[in-house]
């Protein structure tokens, strides 16, 4: 061996002898059986963290060949490993909680259980120092470390295992179940606070907890067992621990305020019928003049078809909305499409500002919803065509729609002369050039006409929303129902259920409110926005008057306006209450 190779030999071993070394102020042999170390070492940076004691390093974190090592004998002195030093072999053997690791310098090899890598690639010398792969020692040790870019940190946990909790064959400790609660003593109807105070000695968090007694609320004064158990992510359980809970007999609030101030939104309340919520009075609202004057044409009859012509036909001029919904009841499959005719001598351009369009489904409660929530989203929105004088172009042009399968649609338009509206069921491999080609189909019970307003809009006054209340959308008597025409009979209609209507419910400074829904009239399904937030009824599945009272959002009392916005989705049933139910400030 080479003089310069005893010479680094002899570098390596007075730096190991010391490595891990119990005598240095930051040593693990100072800390309790049981507790963690956190290194803090900064990439090319000599200052460096073990708990709260500062350290200044000879050689500190680097990069090389494009991996990370970090010094070795600070490492080991923080950690608290016995290292020795064998004169005779020259090997440097290091004592882990997984294993001895032994550093043979002379034949440049590392071993560990058994297994042999080259010395290379796993350690290095960086001026007279030993330096170690992180990935190598973190995984040989059992540490664990996260690297923060943004600081340029590396940020090493250790787990000093207690004594008598450590599993024999694989070294891991068991986890320890603890909590608390916020208060010595809570009233009736009073929310609960778990503080959740378990831990797992080697750090590798607690993904399984099993509650026993754990209540959100309780609704009788007693004292009350509460348990908690916990499994680690390799499967060793805590044992039990179990802490009393005392609830006083003073009442803070019944289930049903309970419920209303403290349930989250999007729950069911499952309150019995004769709770507080029945029987609410009508709250008062006052019907002003449509944001904009807009004529409704609404197609639904005959809501299911049995044969190809003309479904409804009328004539816009200004501001319009189409709304179609309709079923093939053909044995074949068929195409809905919306025609429009230039009755003037000069071209006209319709422009459509808003749609709510859906692929056709057998699921009427589907593609009612999701016509509704594309509508009611008023995404930015805008395509523009010109129809040349005399001429029908076709407007839109669904999908086939398969038998049995059905489709709804909502457009707001703009013409800039009369137009008409054709909406059509025809042969999906004869698309005509004109609605002058099919006949008009006869009505049956369903809405078919146009309405001069397309909105709905209430004004709420203040003083109204001070006590419990409700909205009841969609009976014809709280809500009348939209009178209008049925351009091909030239007969009265009423839109029974106002489809295609937009409904804004406004109040000013609104105090703190529960705003609920139930369904009276069947099963329900449908967006509404309150204050421009997207709130679905419900956020799956559907709502029927067997499923309760369904919490759709609170106000703070800190808005400046309370505005909710709805359209009737086709597929569900009529009526429903809107309910306003006023909170306290609770303490």
């Amino acid at each position: 061996m080479s003089q310069r190779s005893v010479a680094l030999l002899l570098i390596i071993a007075l730096s190991c002898s010391s490595l891990f070394s119990v005598s240095s102020p930051v040593s693990a042999s100072n800390n309790v059986s049981g507790s963690t170390s956190l290194i803090l070492l900064y990439i090319n940076n000599s200052t460096a963290y073990v708990d709260n004691e500062k350290a200044i390093l000879d050689a500190p974190a680097t990069i090389i060949r494009g991996k990370m090592f970090v010094p070795a004998k600070f490492l080991g002195d923080a950690l608290g490993f016995p290292v020795t030093w064998d004169t005779v072999t020259k090997v440097i053997r290091i004592e882990t909680s997984a294993g001895p690791i032994e550093i043979d310098q002379g034949n440049t090899i590392v071993r560990m259980n058994g297994s042999s890598i080259p010395y290379s690639d796993v350690c290095a010398i960086v001026n007279g120092r030993l330096m170690v792969k992180l990935t190598w020692i973190a995984d040989a040790t059992g540490t664990r470390y996260v690297y923060n870019s943004e600081l340029r940190r590396v940020e090493i946990l250790y787990t000093n295992h207690a004594q008598g909790i450590v599993d024999p064959v694989t070294g891991n400790s068991s986890p320890v179940a603890k909590f608390t609660f916020g208060k010595k003593v809570y009233r009736i109807g009073e929310p609960v606070k778990y503080i959740n105070l378990s831990y797992d000695p080697d750090a590798e968090g607690l993904p399984i907890q099993e509650w026993t007694g754990k209540e959100e609320v309780f609704f009788k004064a007693g004292t009350y067992p509460v348990s908690l158990k916990v499994t680690d992510i390799n499967g060793n359980m805590s044992k039990v621990f179990t802490k009393n809970i005392v609830i006083s007999d003073e009442q803070f609030l019944d289930q049903v305020g309970y419920s209303l101030h403290y349930r989250a939104t999007g729950s069911f309340l499952k309150l019995t019928t004769n709770s507080k919520l029945e029987g609410l009075p009508s709250t008062e609202r006052i019907l002003q003049q449509p944001t904009e004057n807009r004529t409704l044409l609404v197609s639904d009859s005959p809501e299911t078809f049995y044969q190809t012509g003309i479904l409804y036909q009328d004539t816009v001029n200004g501001k319009g909305r189409l709304y179609a919904n309709h079923q093939n009841g053909m044995a074949t499959s068929t195409k809905f499409i919306i025609m429009a005719t230039n009755l003037t001598s000069e071209p006209v351009t319709v422009t459509t500002t808003n749609k709510g369009e859906v692929f056709p489904s057998v699921y009427a409660n589907l593609f009612g919803h999701q016509a509704s929530l594309d509508f009611i989203m008023r995404e930015a929105y805008e395509e523009k065509i010109t129809i040349t004088p005399g001429i029908s172009y076709k407007y839109i042009q669904m999908p086939d729609l398969l038998p049995g399968q059905g489709m709804n649609a909502i457009y707001d338009i703009e013409t800039s002369g009369p137009v008409m509206f054709s909406f059509m069921a025809v042969d999906p491999n004869m698309v005509p050039a004109s609605p002058s080609e099919y006949g008009v189909l006869p009505r049956e019970t369903h809405i078919r006409g146009t309405f001069p307003i397309s909105e709905i809009n209430w004004l709420i006054p203040s003083a109204a929303l001070t006590v419990p209340s409700r909205i009841t959308i969609g009976n014809g008597s709280d809500d009348p129902f939209l009178t209008g025409m049925d351009a091909l009979t030239n007969e009265v209609t009423m839109n029974k259920g106002n489809y295609g209507a937009i409904y804004r419910i406004h109040a000013n400074n609104p105090p703190k409110l529960a705003i609920l829904m139930t369904a009276r009239g069947g099963i329900f399904k449908g967006p509404i926005m309150i204050n421009g937030e997207l709130v679905l009824a419900p956020t799956s599945g559907v709502i029927t008057p067997y499923d309760g009272v369904y919490l759709l959002a609170r106000t703070t009392g800190k808005e400046k306006e309370l505005v909710i916005e709805f359209t009737p989705p086709a597929g569900s049933n009529f009526p429903i209450n809107l309910i306003l139910w006023p909170l306290e400030d609770l303490e």
